[in-house]
């Protein structure tokens, strides 16, 4: 099985670009998604998980930057955006950082560029993530301490299962697929099928029993969320849906 890379979104309404983008970072280990205009892929950024968006600055129907300030506001996604554009002074770049983008990159470009850009504004909000407190219901964890809680309760988890919770809860309330689990804990080399199907069954006895909510679920052929039913998840309001498109220089 593949070991992914990261998942990125590419809005670029040039199709001869994104697919030859699209083609180079999916050689290069990563999984991409495409948008051909700006609403498109504001919607699609709403409304699903990315690594990373390489979001083109001219684009039909929402430019590029409205497109970033909205997943910045309305739809507080801090997903890393790196910039893609014609426009090469001071001031239009200053206009991108200051709209959210973490990243600006000029065209013409060396898709080689953008590959070592994606990696590294990806650590950078991995590490970040990573840093964090993180809460999903009365449930507690601080990675820096590997303290678990749950309404006050101090539970035992094992070194696996901590692994699971933290990359369950970073997610939350999105489902996690078994493929990005796998390729998170173990990497390339894979346990057997029934490995973490235990591991899940051992950390939901220690998180959920004696409880009133569970807060680990199962999604029927697509993966795990760690989320409290109990409470309506808020979804970011998407725009209205566009045809996509598939995306080194235009």
């Amino acid at each position: 099985m593949r070991q992914t890379t990261g998942i990125v979104l590419i809005v670029e309404d040039n199709r001869s670009l994104a697919e030859t983008l699209g083609n180079y970072l999916e050689s290069q280990g990563f999984d991409v998604d495409y948008a051909a205009d700006g609403l498109e892929g504001y919607r699609l950024a709403a409304e699903n998980h990315y690594d990373a968006i390489v979001l083109d600055g001219n684009l039909p129907r929402l430019d590029g930057l409205e497109v970033c300030r909205r997943l910045r506001g309305e739809a507080r996604n801090s997903t890393p955006v790196i910039m893609l554009t014609a426009r090469d002074t001071l001031d239009d770049k200053l206009a991108g950082l200051d709209n959210g983008a973490d990243d600006y990159l000029t065209k013409p470009f060396a898709a080689q560029e953008l590959d070592a850009r994606l990696r590294a504004v990806m650590r950078r909000n991995r590490k970040e993530l990573g840093q964090q407190v993180l809460t999903v219901g009365d449930l507690v964890f601080d990675p820096a301490s590997h303290r678990v809680t749950r309404a006050g309760q101090e539970l035992m988890v094992s070194p696996i299962g901590t692994k699971l919770l933290h990359i369950l809860m970073r997610e939350s309330p999105r489902v996690v697929t078994r493929r990005e689990i796998e390729g998170e804990i173990w990497g390339t080399s894979l346990p057997d099928s029934d490995t973490l199907r235990s591991h899940l069954y051992n950390l939901r006895k220690v998180i959920d029993k004696g409880f009133d909510t569970p807060l680990l679920h199962t999604v029927q052929s697509a993966g795990y969320r760690m989320a409290d039913l109990a409470r309506p998840v808020q979804k970011a309001a998407a725009a209205q849906p566009a045809a996509s498109a598939d995306p080194v220089a235009a």
